[in-house]
């Protein structure tokens, strides 16, 4: 079987297109733009990850606040003009907690998330680069698996967001701003030292 590099990525840039998310161009950018901001916080580290699990650092879990709460006010003001719409998935507990359980182990044990692993890959950590294949391998897996683990996901509780929880949109909004606020409160405190590497 031949495979065409170029034929690739022109398949690949046709699906984006169909999903509608935005212009290649736009794509990129914000890739960029999450790639600078990932190197920055150095968040792409094993010290970083270990530190905030073991309290020593907050630069992780500050990160996280803001961005989602950025993103929370975002979302909520390009939805109100129609530039945007929620993907929602049905909450099925079964699932959420088995797969947080494993996620957390896999995190714990490679010391970084999907999202900052392949950026943690492209400066060339080999241990992360294996975690990557793990990942992959696993998901097909469970791909594979998937009609027979239906049965331990949990029964279907629906398409549920905070806003329908709360019953008004508007708290979305302010559920961004409290974030925001909760990344500032977050003490400065950093890693002295390097946790180590397994």
């Amino acid at each position: 079987m031949d495979f065409n590099i170029v034929e690739f990525f022109t398949q690949t840039i046709d699906l984006v297109q169909k999903q509608h998310h935005g212009s290649i161009p736009l794509i990129l950018f914000i890739g960029i733009v999450f790639g600078v901001i990932i190197q920055w916080t150095r968040v792409d580290t094993f010290d970083k990850i270990a530190g905030f699990a073991m309290l020593h650092g907050f630069k992780v879990p500050k990160m996280l606040f803001f961005s989602i709460g950025i993103a929370s006010i975002g979302l909520y003001f390009m939805i109100k003009m129609g530039w945007a719409h929620y993907h929602i998935k049905p909450i099925m507990l079964g699932g959420l907690i088995i797969g947080g359980v494993i996620f957390a182990i896999g995190m714990a044990i490679l010391g970084l998330c999907p999202g900052t692993g392949p950026v943690a890959v492209s400066e060339g950590n080999i241990d992360v680069f294996t975690g990557l294949i793990g990942g992959l391998l696993a998901g097909a897996l469970f791909t594979y698996l998937y009609p027979d683990l239906k049965a331990i996901m949990g029964p279907d509780y629906g398409k549920l967001t905070l806003a329908q929880l709360v019953g008004h949109d508007w708290f979305i909004f302010v559920y961004g701003v409290a974030l925001i606020v909760i990344a500032f409160l977050l003490p400065n405190r950093e890693v002295e030292e390097e946790v180590g590497e397994i």
